[in-house]
This record gives structure tokens, sequence and C-alpha cells, in this order.
């Protein structure tokens, strides 16, 4: 698969050394777990016990080999369009081919920005302040952008190979095995990590609205799914504190201080191969390092929720605006979940399709078609920020 040239080496500077040693420690860390294997599914189609087992211990699970290579080519062609249409610049209208750039015309949050290896979340009141220390931010080459995109939201819209993956018969049965039939959609997205120029992202828990709900429990805030397009090392993975998602609101900011460093020392890194998914708890303590690695990371959030956890819910506003999600919201954005099983179909007709119980019981029946296309612009929208 082809992937852009890296720009010039960087690195932490004074850190280097035990920069490079906690990514090799972590690395062992990870692959030591007994959380990653190839996906098994029971006779009934649900998720086998084992791996939910393991998925509800650590909080996450590396899915070994899920994506076949020509989906992974499908991606990686879309992706490195999507990259070639972004501004030129931040602001900008045009590409650097002087087209029309990607998402300009896009009312929904789309691109999100950051300076070369910065931290654009973490020490600020961003994002609720849930991001509340700041990463080590390596000094750029001198050759670097003054800024780049580093997060596109509402990817759906910008990419049908994406949609057909959102579709993909076996996560959705992971996900109704996690979240029951109705299960709902969250959000979805593209983290792009570029070689030596990549932001990292604060230690933080993703869920705001139900920390002190009555009906608490480990799941409440719903999982993504990471589907990673060239795998991820431990210099430009997310990592995460195994168990953390059991444990409630955590004091973030108390465990850097207690650790001396945000090198926290039982974090383990994402180590995993092109075509992998990893299955994360959204309530995890997790977070990621600027990368001066000479690798890329493409990866893809593909966010889920259980019905019960945003029925009635007022939305905390982080990726859509805030409003109280009633069953015409849920039923109108969970479209998205039809039309992706139907674009799979037309790509993949061979494939046996994912039957999603919520359309199923209503008889909708929807189909994928250059006038959705066209139609389903700004979708994110509606996402469901809990």
């Amino acid at each position: 698969m082809n992937k852009a040239p890296a720009v010039t080496r960087v690195d932490y500077g004074p850190d280097e050394p035990a920069m490079q040693a906690y990514f090799r420690e972590g690395e062992q860390r990870a692959l030591s777990l007994p959380n990653r294997g190839p996906v098994h599914f029971t006779k009934d189609g649900r998720l086998h016990p084992d791996i939910l087992a393991s998925f509800s211990h650590y909080g996450f699970y590396v899915l070994e080999g899920l994506i076949e290579l020509a989906e992974l080519k499908d991606i990686e062609t879309d992706v490195l369009d999507m990259l070639d249409r972004l501004p030129e610049k931040k602001g900008a209208l045009i590409d650097t081919q002087g087209r029309p750039a990607l998402a300009v015309d896009c009312t929904g949050p789309t691109l999100f920005w950051s300076k070369p290896l910065g931290d654009p979340f973490g020490g600020t009141a961003l994002a609720g302040g849930r991001h509340p220390v700041k990463m080590l931010e390596p000094t750029p080459p001198v050759d670097a952008p003054e800024e780049l995109v580093y997060l596109i939201l509402g990817a759906l819209q910008f990419s049908e190979a994406m949609l057909r993956l959102y579709g993909h018969p076996q996560l959705l049965a992971i996900a109704a095995s996690i979240n029951g039939d109705d299960f709902v959609p969250f959000n979805e997205a593209i983290f792009i990590k570029k070689p030596g120029l990549g932001a990292s992202v604060a230690w933080h828990q993703d869920g705001v609205t139900h920390w002190d709900s009555p009906s608490w429990n480990q799941e409440i805030h719903g999982f993504t799914f990471q589907a990673m397009l060239y795998g991820c090392t431990a210099a430009n993975a997310v990592w995460a504190v195994p168990g953390t998602h059991k444990l409630g609101k955590m004091d973030i900011a108390a465990m850097v201080q207690a650790n001396g460093s945000e090198r926290l020392p039982e974090a383990v890194p994402y180590i995993s191969g092109p075509g992998d998914v990893v299955i994360h708890n959204r309530q995890l303590v997790h977070g990621s390092f600027a990368n001066t690695s000479p690798d890329w990371r493409i990866s893809m959030p593909l966010g889920f929720h259980r019905r019960s956890s945003i029925l009635g819910v007022h939305g905390g506003g982080l990726h859509a605006a805030p409003a109280v999600f009633d069953e015409a919201r849920i039923r109108e954005r969970s479209r998205m979940i039809g039309y992706a099983i139907d674009a799979r179909r037309q790509r993949f007709p061979s494939e046996v399709p994912f039957v999603y119980q919520p359309l199923a019981d209503t008889g909708e029946s929807l189909h994928w078609n250059e006038n959705v296309k066209r139609n389903i612009k700004d979708y994110n929208l509606l996402d469901f920020s809990i």
C-alpha cells in the first residue's frame, strides 16, 4: 500500500531516551495481554464470550486481520483523495490544486487542526475540560506547515469505502453483541497521524453525561471500533490504561502528578497491523503522543451506543449541538447504518448483509444511491454525544 514520504526526522530532544524506553516497555506490556486475536462468533452469531470477557476486563480488544486487503485498498484510495482535498491551510477555501477544499461547505464540525506535534486540547477548557494535562510537545521540523488537519469528523459523507466499512456485518454483529440488537450510532471519524508531524491527544476519558447517573456502569458511555488502515506502533498508537473503564471518573491530573510525567506506567499502546480493528471502551483513560516516528497512522473510529444510554437524554454537546435525543432523532441518525449496509451489499454482493433490527422492525428499506449521497451532507449534526 502506498504511503506518502515522511518529513524531516524529529525527536523528543532531552526526553528522547525516556520516550523510546517507554515505547519499548509499553509494547511489551501490550503484547503480553491476552486480549488480541482473530474474531470468533458463536453459532447464533454473537461475539464469542471469551472475547467479550476479555474486552470487559481490559476495556479493549485487538481483532486481528478483520478487514481484508481488497477493502483496505478501497479505503486507502478514498483516504488519500481526502488528504489531497484538504484546505491548503487553515481557513482556506481551496486545496493545494486550487479545487474547492474538503468540507468547506459543511455546517457540522469536520476538520480539526493542530500545530505540528502539538497538543491542541491538553490543559485547556476545550471539550468540557476533559483533557486536564498537556502532553509533551516536541519541536517540529523547520519545514513543517504552520498547522495541519489531524481529525476529520462526519467522515462517512466523504468516503463510500468507509461507509461500506461501517456496514461490515461482523462489526455490526459485534455492536449488537455488546450494546444489544437495538444499538444506535455515536459518531465516525478519521484520525491522521502524519510522520514527524502528527499531533498528540492528551490523556482523557470520553463521556460527559452519565458519570453521576444512578444507573452508571462500565459500558454506559459506549464504545468505538478503531479500524486501522496501516496499523499502529507504540510511537503513533492510542495508549490506554487497562481496567480504568471500571473505575468511574478518574483524576487524570493527579495520576500524572503522582507519576512525575505523562508517561503513565500502566498504560499500553494499541499495537496493531493493517486491517486490525480495536474494540475500545470510551471510559478508558486513553490518549496518544505526538508522532515523531516515520510511520503514518490512519485510524477510523466508528462509535456505537446502547439505546438506553441516549433515549431521552440531553446530549453533551461535544460532537453536535446540545439536544434531547428523542425517538425521531434516533431513527433519523440510525438510517446511516441502513445506507451503509446497502452500500456494502452493492460492493460485496456475495457477502451476507447484516440485518439491523430497528430498521427490520419498522419495515424501512434504505437504498444507497447518488441522491442519498448528496443528502447525507452534515449528517453528523445528529451525532449522539454523551
